[in-house]
């Protein structure tokens, strides 16, 4: 039960300091005087710190032990968050930096945990984890303007108040440091297998549908609220609008391990997936801005039924949590350096055009390389010897 708490406390702390920056975009930018572009990289930045540490998690975990790491990594992440929410640019950016640093070792290691302690209700445990993250996300992405405007506490506060959830976090992971020595041990029993992940195609189909899906998602955190400003909603309730893409995934993100667990081939949950990525990217591009919930819901449930997938095919298309956590490790290091394109570009795109049809059209062309790599992805089958 510790072990359970834990993890759905780790995963609380590994969407909400990513998630409550998009609603407050407008105010750092106003704040600080910095460009769309600029501001893209307060969501890019992460990403790019995902992509550079995600392929040494593994090595960590095995040098150092799982728990440990992770122990370390959720008190990189209450520094992190302590110091970008101090004055200036160079404190915002620096402790982004190590914000993103922190939740990719997390990020990476996590699925590895729950297929070496839960071997037999991975499905289940990846909901719990998927959920804990995304509703705290969810909460984030809404209470971000009122806790910096109601409460008194500007943009730097907004940001900062999630530093207290990280530590409390981190005292939570405390109690797993007893099973280091045994987790060591596991772990390095399992070095001797041959993975060669980095030749594998179906290990490349699962790593761009990792990376395409991210990029949607980081995409919408960082820009959607500007979008829905622009269209005459009030900076509030963009926020909430935001949070309406994270509420409307929750059930599925535990629902869709579950059920990917099941099922020997996950193509028709893929298949699901990609039609409602075009239709709520196409809606929002083409759409009645009266429906523009309709258009967020379809995008948030199809962001966690894909991101759920991703989780699942780490476990599903390995045969140990040493693979597992090599395979997380390539997907998000990769993927997310793919992903880290998308918000600066999208920023790029609407400074180059003065609107969003051009960024909101590149959405549609991710949507649809989603569908073509998860369909590849979805197949029942495993990767052996590294292909």
């Amino acid at each position: 039960m510790l072990l359970v708490l834990g993890i759905i406390f780790v995963g609380a702390n590994l969407r909400a300091p990513l998630t409550s920056v998009g609603p407050l975009v407008g105010f750092i930018k106003e704040d600080l005087g910095i460009s769309n572009t600029l501001a893209g990289i307060l969501t890019t930045l992460p990403l790019i710190a995902f992509a550079l540490l995600s392929p040494f998690a593994p090595r960590l975990a095995r040098r150092y032990g799982i728990e440990a790491v992770l122990l370390a990594a959720m008190g990189l992440l209450t520094v992190g968050i302590v110091l970008r929410s101090l004055a200036g640019e160079g404190a915002l950016f620096t402790g982004t930096a190590c914000v993103g640093l922190a939740i990719a070792v997390c990020n990476v290691l996590m699925p590895s945990i729950i297929k070496q302690k839960f071997p037999a209700k991975v499905g289940v445990m990846t909901g719990v984890y998927s959920v804990s993250m995304n509703l705290s996300g969810a909460v984030a992405s809404g209470l971000s303007v009122p806790i910096g405007t109601s409460l008194g506490l500007g943009w730097h506060g907004a940001l900062g108040v999630w530093g207290v959830l990280a530590f409390v976090s981190m005292l939570l992971w405390l109690p797993q440091m007893k099973n280091r020595r045994k987790q060591e041990k596991a772990v390095q029993s399992q070095t001797s297998e041959n993975v060669n992940l980095w030749r594998s195609p179906l290990a490349w189909q699962i790593t761009l549908f990792m990376g395409l899906q991210s990029m949607v998602f980081y995409i919408i955190v960082a820009w959607l609220p500007e979008i829905l400003e622009q269209r005459g909603l009030a900076s509030g309730q963009a926020g909430w609008t935001l949070s309406l893409v994270q509420f409307s995934l929750l059930p599925f993100t535990f629902a869709v391990p579950i059920l990917a667990g099941k099922m020997k081939s996950q193509t028709p949950l893929v298949a699901i997936t990609g039609v409602l990525f075009l239709g709520g990217t196409t809606g929002l591009l083409l759409g009645s801005t009266a429906l523009i919930p309709v258009w967020v819901m379809m995008i948030g449930i199809a962001g966690g039924s894909a991101f759920s997938l991703a989780m699942m095919f780490f476990s599903l298309r390995t045969s140990s949590g040493h693979q597992a956590a090599e395979l997380s490790g390539m997907a998000q290091s990769i993927g997310y350096l793919l992903a880290s394109i998308g918000p600066t570009l999208f920023g790029f795109l609407h400074d180059q055009t003065n609107g969003w049809n051009v960024p909101l059209g590149l959405l549609i062309a991710i949507s649809a390389l989603i569908l073509f790599f998860g369909i590849g992805a979805g197949k029942n089958r495993k990767i052996v010897n590294g292909k």
